[in-house]
């Protein structure tokens, strides 16, 4: 058993400030000197980003859907290995957990739910911006709603002045609820955002790290850390044991996959790299936008998700990168994409040429596919085995027209019919967490070791 000091950064909704204050609260640790470990409950790919600029570490996501509740303790222990504290940055409201119906408790999915699986302590965040002693009444709601989840004080934020600091503090006091910092109104912090959230740190790059760095200056300034810190400590040792990659090592010599970078693919999980080296490959990454070539030896290609509709006029002018990867596929390598890698194989994208090795094409839309999805596999692929059953999610504006080829990838539980294998390519809007499938690492390296076997 060992002891990870942890918190869990939650709120009563989305749009409290619960990431400023995460991303801020791990760049305060850090500054102190202190590794930290930073972790996001739910499939989102965008506030990872940022704990990855305020930590130094690589990103982390805790999704119980994805994975399996049985996965959730051991991936924790996988990512926190070595650092100091660990802090959990929720979904949505503490206790929003996926549709009804995909899960046997009313929360599963949720931050509460998550919580609960590594017995964290958890704070809320609570916008005061207009609000005065309700506040009390909020926190004490969220407090005493379930007895197995419980918030063990709130961070207040948009505070507007002492006189309003000290209403909350004092109507907080009453109810007992401790109070780990006020936060006042500020616009020194920008955090634009987009059509699909966030803008990822990866597209602001300088300006991302000088907005990260203000949040941890403002949360050393508005937050008691010791405190905080103290009730990380007071968190139960995590018995599980740390999640490993399975080692199926390939026949040598290692075969190179090259895995989408850069702007336009910043949708990913860490340990799909992970996975796919114990699986005896090596992993390069590369930019489609600017490398006119895939990395030498490339013998299968993984292309994530991302935001290749804001990235198109880019994408489309390189043209000799377009071609290649349109010869490797053509040529029979394992290609596997999800989402923007499957607008990236479409003929055109908002009419913009793309690879051409999907006949698809996809277009920006109004409208926002967002949701978990059971999914079985309706072929033999590079990924699975016609039958093999999976859990993942989509978000995106986009569509594919057609929405699946002549053969689709997988059939969802509505019916729907939905992706495109060809060959040895497989396309989706769906994404999965490969640690929820880990057999996908270990298929996907070993078609690789084939397609270049003499």
């Amino acid at each position: 058993m060992v002891a990870i000091p942890r918190l869990v950064i939650a709120a009563p909704a989305s749009g409290c400030g619960k990431t400023t204050v995460a991303c801020g609260l791990m760049a305060a640790l850090r500054a102190r000197g202190l590794a930290v470990s930073g972790h996001k409950v739910g499939p989102d790919y965008i506030d990872p980003g940022y704990h990855a600029l305020a930590t130094g570490r690589p990103p982390r996501n805790l999704d119980p859907f994805l994975c399996g509740e049985d996965l959730i303790a051991p991936l924790f222990r996988h990512g926190a290995a070595g650092a100091q504290v660990a802090v959990i940055e929720g979904v949505m409201g503490l206790f929003d957990g996926a549709d009804p119906g995909l899960g046997p408790e009313p929360d599963f999915g949720s931050t509460a739910h998550v919580a609960r699986l590594l017995g964290a302590s958890v704070v809320l965040v609570v916008d005061a911006a207009r609000a005065g002693r309700s506040v009390a009444a909020l926190a004490a709601g969220f407090a005493g709603f379930d007895p197995r989840t419980p918030v063990h004080g709130v961070i207040l934020n948009r505070v507007a002045s002492d006189r309003h600091e000290r209403l909350l503090r004092e109507a907080l006091a009453s109810s007992g609820m401790a109070v780990y910092g006020a936060i006042r109104r500020t616009d020194e912090i920008i955090t634009p955002s987009r059509h699909l959230g966030l803008i990822p740190a990866a597209e602001r790059d300088a300006t991302a790290r000088q907005a990260v760095q203000a949040m941890g200056e403002l949360i050393a300034a508005s937050c008691d850390l010791d405190a905080l810190l103290a009730l990380a400590a007071r968190a139960p040792a995590v018995s599980a044991r740390p999640w490993e990659p399975p080692l199926t090592p390939a026949t040598p010599p290692a075969p190179v996959i090259a895995v989408a970078a850069g702007p336009a693919f910043t949708f990913g999980y860490t340990e799909q790299a992970e996975l796919l080296e114990a699986a005896g490959a090596r992993v390069a990454l590369f930019d489609p936008r600017q490398d006119e070539d895939l990395p030498e030896g490339t013998a299968g290609l993984v292309l994530g998700g991302g935001f290749p509709e804001v990235h198109a006029a880019a994408l489309s002018a390189n043209e000799r990168l377009r071609h290649r990867v349109a010869a490797l596929a053509a040529r029979g390598a394992p290609v596997a994409a999800e989402c923007a890698g499957l607008l990236y194989l479409a003929r055109t994208l908002d009419e913009r040429p793309m690879c051409g090795v999907l006949d698809m094409r996809a277009t920006m839309t109004r409208k926002l596919t967002l949701g978990y999805r059971h999914a079985v596999a309706m072929a033999d692929s590079v990924l699975a085995r016609a039958g093999d059953v999976v859990r993942g999610h989509e978000f995106h504006r986009t569509a594919a027209i057609p929405p699946s080829g002549h053969q689709p990838a997988w059939k969802f539980a509505t019916g729907a019919h939905e992706g495109h294998v060809a060959g040895s390519v497989v396309a989706s809007y769906l994404h999965t967490h490969w640690a929820g499938h880990p057999a996908a690492a270990a298929r996907f390296t070993a078609a690789c070791v084939k397609a270049t076997s003499p």
